[in-house]
């Protein structure tokens, strides 16, 4: 297999192995799209810094690396576990940031564990114990809220 070049949105230059490449079903198309003759032009991804790109290529790798050890039995469900765990265990932002990178670049398995995350985070809160956790600021008025409250009962039983 070959490589594949990706910038990022601040210009940074990343080469991984095409395996790793295609985890993104975005870049898949991209490299797909291009002529038969393959380009080695950088592929530009504008919506991801060289930051969470990095984040994301480690995953990526990470997926393909379990992929080949499942076939020799050797990944174990709760190694896996472990490792996903360790790699979501990161600031809001970057949390956040992934998820809109997974989104961008089609990778529904990242996509899908960092949202849990976030599900995670917010099991089992109140409204205004998830507005502390998330810095959101409460723009309803008592009155809007008890409205609010009164619609949705079913929601706070």
């Amino acid at each position: 297999m070959g490589k594949v070049k990706l910038r990022s949105s601040d210009a940074e230059l990343f080469e991984v192995e095409e395996e790793v490449a295609f985890e993104s079903h975005t870049v898949k198309n991209m490299i797909e799209d291009v002529d038969e003759e393959g380009s080695d032009a950088p592929i530009p991804l504008p919506n991801v810094n060289a930051k969470i790109l990095a984040k994301v290529i480690e995953y990526c790798k990470h997926q393909v690396e379990t992929r080949k050890e499942s076939e020799d039995k050797a990944a174990s469900e709760e190694s896996i576990k472990n490792w996903e765990a360790n790699f979501v265990n990161v600031d809001q932002n970057t949390l956040f940031e992934l998820i809109l990178a997974a989104n961008y670049l089609n990778i529904k398995s990242l996509l899908d564990l960092t949202c849990l995350t976030v599900a995670n985070m917010i099991k089992g809160k109140n409204p205004e114990e998830i507005r502390r956790t998330f810095h959101i600021k409460n723009d309803f008025t008592p009155e809007e809220e008890e409205e609010v409250k009164r619609e949705n009962q079913w929601a706070f039983e």
